[in-house]
C-alpha cells in the first residue's frame, strides 16, 4: 500500500480491465496520466491529430475487441471534438471510454479556461458520465465504467478528471478485471420460440447489432442454415455471419435488394436478434412497422430497455445474442430446413454481381468486382464513414465474419480513415481499407498523419465526385436542377496523400483501376487512391439524370 498519483492508479487500473492501447489527443489537463503511461509499456498510446478521429478510433478499437475502446482528451473545444465519437459509439452499441482531462476542483462553477460541465454535456450521449473528484476511489470508477460499457447494450461511458485530482498521491486498493455477464434463457422460452418457427410458412431472421461476436455468429450461421431461415443483416451488420454462407441473404440499409424487401414484408415471422430495428434498417420504421399486423415479432436483445420501447414484441427476450445462439442451436432441428435460405441467398448473390453500366468512364461496381478478385473477405476489414459512395460496397463487397466491417450506423462522416488505423493497429494481419467520399474523407483525413507516425498499414480509397453527394441525391428529388451549397472544389488527394508521407495514385478510369490496385497491394504503409469519378453517376442504382427524369414524368401526370 504505497502512495501513488492520480494519474498513477488510473494507468495501473487500465491495466487491471485488460486495456493496451489508448488513442488521445494531449492536453495540459491529463499531464499526470501522460506521465504514468510513459513508464507503462503494456499500453500503446497511439497519439492523433484532432479529437474527433481519436474517438472514432476508441470506437472502432472497441467494436474488433468487445473490451471498451479508451479514448484521453482534454476539456473544452476538446472534449466537444470528441463528441460525435460518443454519439457514435452509443448508436452503434459499441463499448468505449472517453476519459476527459478537467479544471482544478477549486476553480469549478467560475467558467474558467475552457471549462463546460462535462457530465450535463454527456449524460444525453453517454450510457454513464459521472465526474472523479477523490484519487483513491479511481479503481472503483474504472471497474464501474468497464462493466457499464460492455453490459447489456454496450456503449460509451464518459469521465471527467479534474486536473488537481490526478495530482493527488493517495493510497488507492486496485479492482480485478470486469467479464461481461450472460444472461441465459429459460428452456420454456426457447420451446416458445421454436413452436413458432415450426409453424411458420416464411420466417426471416434480422441480424447484428448489439453483443453480436463471432461465436454469435458460429452458432447462429448453423441455426439458421439448420431451419433453412433466410439472415438477413440490419443496417451496417453485413458481417454478422459471413456472406459466403447460404443462410446469408443481403442487408437492409438503404438501396437494399427490391427483393429481400418483399421477402421482409411477406414474412410471417420475424426473428429479430441483437438488432434494434432502428429507422436505417426499417426505412423509416415502414418496412416493419411498429405494430406490424400480420407478423409475428420474436424480438431479442441484452438491453430489456429496448425490448417494447418502439416495436411491439409478440415474444420479448432479454439475452445476450450469444447466449440465445448457442441454446437456440440445441434446438431439435426440423427433418428438411426450409428452401427460402438457399432461395434467398441465390437473390443476393445475383443482386452482389456488379454488371458494367453504359456510358461510366469509372465504374464503382466493377472495381468492387476487382478487390473481389484480390482480397478475400476474411481476411479484409472495410471501413467507411457516411455518403452514397459507400453504396457500392455495402451491395457488390462480400464481407466475412465480425470485425470486418467498420461502419457507422450512426451516419457519420469522417469515420472511414480512423476506423483503418484503429483496425490495422489492431489487426496488422489484415487487408484493412478505407473508402472515403471526398467531403467524408476531409473530415478527418488529417489522421493519415498518425497512421503514418504508428506504422499502421491501410489502403485508402478516395471517391472524389466533387460534391457532397448524398445530399446533392436529395437536393435533385426535392428541388430538382437547383444546385445549392453542395458542390466542392477539392485538392490533388494523391498529392496530399504524398505530402503525408504515403504511396498514392489517381485513378480516372475503370481499366486504371485493377492495374492501380495491384500496385498498391505490393506496398506496405499507407497507400492511397484517389478515384475520380462524375457525380452524375449519384449511386450504385440511379443517376441525376434519372431522378429529373422521374419528376418530369410524376409532373406531366399530374
Amino acid at each position: 500500500m504505497t502512495l501513488r498519483s492520480g494519474g498513477r492508479i488510473l494507468v495501473d487500473n487500465l491495466i487491471a480491465q485488460g486495456c493496451d492501447r489508448i488513442f488521445q489527443v494531449p492536453g495540459e489537463s491529463f499531464l499526470a496520466v501522460l506521465d504514468a503511461l510513459h513508464d507503462t509499456p503494456q499500453i500503446d498510446v497511439v497519439t492523433c491529430r484532432q479529437e474527433g478521429g481519436a474517438a472514432f478510433m476508441a470506437c472502432a478499437d472497441g467494436t474488433l475487441t468487445g473490451r471498451p475502446g479508451v479514448c484521453f482528451v482534454t476539456r473544452g473545444p476538446s472534449a466537444t471534438n470528441a463528441s460525435i465519437g460518443v454519439h457514435v459509439a452509443f448508436q452503434d452499441s459499441q463499448p468505449m471510454i472517453l476519459f476527459i482531462g478537467d479544471v482544478d476542483r477549486g476553480m469549478r462553477d467560475r467558467e474558467g479556461f475552457q471549462e463546460i460541465d462535462l457530465v450535463a454535456m454527456f449524460m444525453p450521449l453517454a450510457k454513464l458520465a459521472l465526474r472523479i473528484d477523490d484519487a483513491r476511489r479511481i479503481p472503483e470508477y474504472v471497474a464501474r465504467a468497464w462493466n457499464t460499457a460492455i453490459s447489456g447494450r454496450p456503449g460509451p461511458v464518459v469521465f471527467a478528471l479534474p486536473e488537481d485530482m490526478l495530482r493527488d498521491e493517495v493510497v488507492a486498493v486496485d479492482r480485478p478485471r470486469v467479464e461481461r455477464l450472460q444472461t441465459w434463457i429459460a428452456d420454456e422460452s426457447i420451446k416458445e420460440i421454436v413452436a413458432a418457427l415450426r409453424s411458420a410458412e416464411r420466417p426471416v431472421a434480422i441480424v447484428g447489432g448489439a453483443g453480436w461476436d463471432m461465436a454469435t455468429s458460429a452458432a447462429f450461421g448453423h441455426f439458421a442454415r439448420s431451419w433453412g431461415i433466410p439472415a438477413v443483416g440490419a443496417f451496417r451488420r453485413q458481417d454478422a455471419i459471413s456472406n459466403d454462407q447460404r443462410e446469408w441473404a443481403g442487408n437492409l440499409g438503404y438501396g437494399p435488394n427490391p427483393k429481400l424487401v418483399q421477402r421482409i414484408k411477406q414474412a410471417d415471422v420475424i426473428l429479430a436478434v441483437g438488432a434494434r430495428l432502428g429507422e436505417a434498417t426499417t426505412d423509416g420504421y415502414t418496412l416493419v412497422t411498429p405494430d406490424h399486423p400480420g407478423q409475428t415479432l420474436i424480438h431479442v436483445h441484452p438491453d430489456p430497455s429496448e425490448l417494447n420501447r418502439v416495436y411491439r414484441a409478440d415474444v420479448a427476450l432479454t439475452a445476450d445474442p450469444c447466449a440465445f445462439a448457442i441454446q437456440i442451436v440445441t434446438a431439435e432441428f426440423p427433418d428438411e430446413p426450409l428452401s427460402a435460405a438457399a432461395e434467398a441467398h441465390a437473390e443476393w448473390l445475383e443482386w452482389s454481381s456488379p454488371k458494367p453500366r453504359e456510358g461510366v468512364t469509372l465504374d464503382l461496381g466493377i472495381c468492387v468486382a476487382a478487390m473481389r478478385e484480390r482480397l478475400t473477405p476474411e481476411d479484409t476489414i472495410i471501413c467507411n464513414g457516411a455518403g452514397n459512395f459507400s453504396g457500392w460496397w455495402h451491395r457488390y463487397w462480400h464481407y466475412g465474419s465480425p470485425g470486418t466491417q467498420l461502419a457507422p450506423t450512426a451516419g457519420a462522416m469522417g469515420y472511414g480513415v480512423p476506423a483503418a488505423v484503429a483496425g490495422a493497429l489492431r489487426c496488422p494481419d489484415k487487408t484493412v481499407v478505407a473508402i472515403a467520399g471526398d467531403g467524408d474523407f476531409l473530415m478527418n483525413g488529417q489522421e493519415l498523419a498518425t497512421a503514418i507516425q504508428h506504422g499502421a498499414n491501410m489502403l485508402v480509397i478516395v471517391v472524389d465526385n466533387g460534391g457532397y453527394g448524398t445530399i446533392r441525391m436529395h437536393q435533385e428529388r426535392e428541388y430538382p436542377a437547383r444546385l445549392s451549397g453542395t458542390t466542392l472544389r477539392n485538392p490533388d488527394f494523391a498529392a496530399l496523400a504524398r505530402a503525408y508521407g504515403a504511396w498514392s495514385e489517381t485513378v480516372e478510369t475503370t481499366a486504371q483501376f485493377g492495374p492501380a490496385l495491384d500496385r498498391a497491394l505490393a506496398q506496405s504503409g499507407v497507400k492511397l487512391l484517389h478515384l475520380k469519378t462524375d457525380i452524375e453517376v449519384i449511386t450504385n442504382g440511379t443517376t441525376i439524370g434519372a431522378i429529373r427524369g422521374a419528376l418530369k414524368q410524376v409532373e406531366s401526370a399530374g
